[in-house]
């Protein structure tokens, strides 16, 4: 079936403009600039019609939503066409990489369902790595540098004058193999010289401009360990490894497209085996959130948010925890397809995504976060009934649970009105309404304490409307979610909002980012009763609470004492409306 897509844009109030795309049928786009650029490869046969692809993080943080999109590219890439997909760590970089980062990177793949057919790091090709440099001082492409890093950067000019050779560009080749065999035993001091390509000082690309390949580093390695003291840069590295493990495609963000010309370099003057090809697509850029490693590290830091898997960060550990389904993750991935462009996807796109998924999957149960007790005067004090409630009506297979009833209640206190507005529907003096699986009730009258905070609704109800309906026909407009106090459990409830109030919250490069955090991303509700059946499918099922929005139980926190319930999303779609009104 071919791929029917919406595409709308519209600007914020200071005239930004945003663009996203919906795609209402197949979860995975039957064609892309990417997929035409491998079947062209595979009519000439260009690597025997084999597709190899790789996902390389550093371990230097934990993977956000962006990584999500460059996991699910190549991950259904190799798919597509029946090829391999590696996880390799891209490990060169001891001082900033830790084993944490590396566990981490592989539990949240391994959750995102893109399992790997084989995973390496980088680390084990040091010694191939070091071979090839090698091979590149003896043809005469790479010397050792005694310039400093300031006095590299002053050579190297600027992008509109040529840069000018190292005074030791010319160091015969013998002499660069002795300087860089004694840098590997570590003879020199951190920063004393470099090991840098031999290119083009006038070349138009700055990355040409003899790049440096390796550094000496006194570092312990969460791998290798001790046994290294120079290591390679990532744009010498990165290439090697994927000749090596046979990548023919390295799909990457378009960042690194001007370093495309260094990758090539690498692979085509040394003697690996497999030329692969670097292709780059647009990474994914998100409203009310922030993608760059640095600045996720610095929130946490500094202590704006409680950890890299704090469920109002973007890292794919915090939307775990936060009870995204991955496959809502994979999907939103497919909807906002692959591109060359850069543009911003709408963060509701992502929550539109999860509710369809929650929508369909998801037990329903009531809770009430804010509650005050409701008594009904009529009803029998030692009287408790027990009512049937589906479990999901979009699922009829999914079956019932039983709910009770009794002579007090819980509701929300935001459902009670003493002077009520116009429109309203909800309790209020006189008012009649619908208590969801149960009966009619009016509202007789209330009480307050002396401080005048709401205590008790009082209310009668109809006998004849077990069931939610009256056997006179008469209809209410209002229908209330409630909990019986006779067995509502205590819990926390947290409910999670933007972390920042700005939906570009980098825009302004004369204002922090951190002065775009919102003051409303968490409010946390204590007192909150929920029915019991929640409690006997805690885990990682989600639920949708009546009215609420969806709740799963926090993964970290939800150990003894109450449960902790975190909103994943609200049932109100703006999405959608959007879609619609554009």
């Amino acid at each position: 079936m071919a791929l029917r897509a919406i595409s709308f844009q519209y600007n914020w109030k200071d005239g930004r403009s945003m663009s996203t795309d919906l795609r209402e049928t197949e979860p995975f786009v039957s064609s892309n600039f990417i997929y035409d650029i491998i079947d062209e490869d595979n009519e000439i046969s260009r690597y025997g019609k084999r597709v190899h692809t790789r996902f390389p993080p550093e371990p230097n943080g934990y993977l956000h939503i962006g990584h999500a999109k460059a996991i699910t590219i190549n991950y259904n890439t190799a798919k597509k066409y029946g090829g391999k997909f590696n996880l390799r760590f891209d490990d060169t970089n001891p001082s900033r990489e830790e084993i944490e980062y590396v566990n981490s990177i592989q539990e949240d793949v391994k959750w995102l369902g893109c399992e790997w057919d084989s995973l390496f790091f980088a680390a084990d090709y040091f010694g191939l790595m070091y071979d090839y440099a090698i091979e590149l001082i003896e043809k005469g492409l790479a010397y050792v540098c005694n310039l400093t890093a300031d006095e590299i950067r002053e050579y190297r000019g600027t992008l509109t004058e040529p840069g000018k050779d190292s005074p030791y560009r010319d160091r015969p080749a013998a002499e660069n193999l002795d300087l860089f065999k004694r840098m590997e035993k570590g003879e020199f001091e951190d920063g004393s010289m470099v090991l840098r390509a031999k290119i083009d000082m006038s070349s138009p690309n700055m990355n040409m401009r003899d790049p440096v390949i390796y550094r000496i580093m006194t570092a312990t390695h969460h791998r290798s360990g001790d046994k290294w003291r120079i290591y390679p840069m990532y744009d010498y590295a990165h290439p090697l490894e994927d000749a090596i493990e046979g990548i023919t495609h390295s799909l990457c963000s378009l960042e690194f497209e001007d370093h495309r010309p260094l990758y090539e370099w690498v692979i085509n003057n040394t003697s690996v085996q497999c030329k692969s090809r670097q292709i780059e697509f647009a990474r994914l850029n998100l409203t009310y959130t922030v993608m760059s490693k640095r600045k996720l590290l610095a929130l946490v830091k500094e202590g704006y948010v409680s950890g890299w898997d704090d469920p109002r960060m973007p890292t794919l550990s915090g939307m775990r925890r936060r009870g995204y389904p991955p496959e809502a993750i994979r999907d939103f991935c497919g909807r906002i397809g692959v591109a060359k462009t850069y543009s911003t996807v709408d963060f509701a796109l992502l929550e539109h995504c999860v509710r369809e998924n929650l929508n369909t999957n998801a037990p329903r149960a009531m809770a009430v976060i804010d509650p005050v007790k409701l008594t009904i005067e009529n009803y029998d004090e030692n009287l408790i009934e027990e009512f049937e409630a589906e479990i999901n009506p979009e699922n009829p297979g999914a079956g019932k649970r039983k709910i009770y009833f009794s002579k007090h209640l819980y509701v929300e206190a935001s459902d009670f009105a003493e002077i009520p507005p116009k429109g309203w529907f909800r309790l209020s003096p006189g008012k009649e309404v619908r208590l969801k699986y149960a009966y009619y009730v009016t509202c007789t009258g209330f009480k307050r304490s002396e401080d005048g905070k709401l205590t008790e609704v009082v209310c009668t109800y109809d006998p004849e409307s077990r069931g939610g309906g009256s056997p006179d026909g008469r209809k209410v407009k209002g229908t209330l979610h409630w909990v019986s106090s006779h067995n509502a459990l205590d819990a926390e409830i947290r409910l999670y909002n933007n972390l920042f109030n700005d939906p570009f919250p980098e825009a302004d490069d004369n204002k922090p980012f951190v002065e775009n955090l919102s003051e409303n991303s968490l409010s946390v509700q204590k007192n909150s009763k929920i029915e019991p059946w929640l409690m006997e499918n805690t885990g990682e099922t989600r639920f949708q609470f009546l009215r609420m929005g969806y709740f799963c139980a926090d993964s970290k926190d939800n150990t003894g004492g109450s449960p902790v319930f975190n909103r994943i999303v609200t049932l109100k779609d703006l999405y959608t409306k959007t879609v619609k009104k554009g």
